[in-house]
Order: C-alpha cells, then sequence, then structure tokens
C-alpha cells in the first residue's frame, strides 16, 4: 500500500529522480499528464473516460509503468478560501482506495483555478471548442503537475544553497 502525502513529504518518496504521472480527477475524465525523468516538463499524455474504480486504476498503473514512473502527483481542488468541499473529499478518498492498489507514493498538489487557466490558455490560442474539449483534462493534468514540479524544484535549490 502508498503513502499518501502532501507534495513536502512526497518529495523524500519520490526520490531525486524518475518520471511522475500528474492526473486531475473529474467526475466523468481523469486527465494525464507525465513529466520526463528529470523533472523539469509536464506534458498531458491521455484523458480516460471514468468507468469502474479497477478499471481506471489498472489503466493508471499500467501507464506509470510504462513510463518508469516512481510516483502519482493529484490535484486537489481547494476552495478558494482554502476549505476543502465535496469534490475534495472525492479526490481524497479516491486517493485512498487507490494508494491500495500501487506501491508506489501519491501526492496532493493544491489545483486551485487549473482548469480555468487552462481554459484561458486554450481560448488565447484560439482552439476550436470541441478540440478544446478533447484535450482539457490532460492540459489540467500537466498544468497541476508542473505546479509541483516547479515547487519541488525550488525546494531543492532552497536545500542546496549554502547556510
Amino acid at each position: 500500500m502508498a503513502p499518501v502525502l502532501s507534495l513536502a513529504e512526497a518529495a523524500r518518496e519520490f526520490g531525486p529522480r524518475g518520471s511522475l504521472i500528474g492526473l486531475d480527477l473529474g467526475t466523468k475524465t481523469i486527465g494525464v499528464a507525465a513529466s520526463d525523468p528529470d523533472r523539469r516538463l509536464a506534458v498531458g499524455i491521455e484523458t480516460i473516460a471514468r468507468g469502474r474504480f479497477r478499471a481506471d486504476a489498472a489503466r493508471l498503473i499500467a501507464i506509470a509503468a510504462e513510463r518508469g514512473a516512481v510516483g502519482f502527483v493529484l490535484g486537489l481542488p481547494v476552495n478558494m478560501d482554502g476549505t476543502e468541499g465535496p469534490r475534495a473529499q472525492s479526490v481524497r478518498a479516491f486517493a485512498r482506495n487507490f494508494a491500495e492498489l500501487t506501491e508506489l507514493p501519491i501526492a496532493l498538489w493544491d489545483e486551485r483555478l487549473s482548469t480555468a487557466a487552462v481554459e484561458r490558455d486554450l481560448l488565447a490560442a484560439d482552439v476550436s471548442r470541441a478540440r478544446r474539449a478533447a484535450v482539457i483534462d490532460q492540459h489540467a493534468a500537466a498544468f497541476i503537475l508542473q505546479g509541483a514540479l516547479d515547487r519541488l524544484a525550488r525546494g531543492q535549490e532552497e536545500e542546496n544553497r549554502p547556510p
């Protein structure tokens, strides 16, 4: 069983190198992103239509295996005032259940406004409504994962800074 941790706690579990898988958990889909092994860049790779939990989890575990991932980062939809509503509770429940099926550590990362930011970017790029609908979840997953990667990189810089 994998631990479900904050990003700071998970950083120790992830180790210094290895791909991470980012997830944007929606009610109907799961956006999936992956990082390079050096954790510099996140890219959207797939959108999974939600079905039975075990089937969805099996697909996520297969993606992680294909990419040699060392952990997962799940977007936690926190309200603007910092409280957690039903969607955040749903993500926490998914993380707890998913942790029983994988040995890879799972980090929860605040994803406030990720979908709105991605939607703005796609609109600015003049992406059609149909194409936006097809890719927004994996782009949101990449946005979430990139935020986590940037935070992990800042943490490394602070650790390596001389006193």
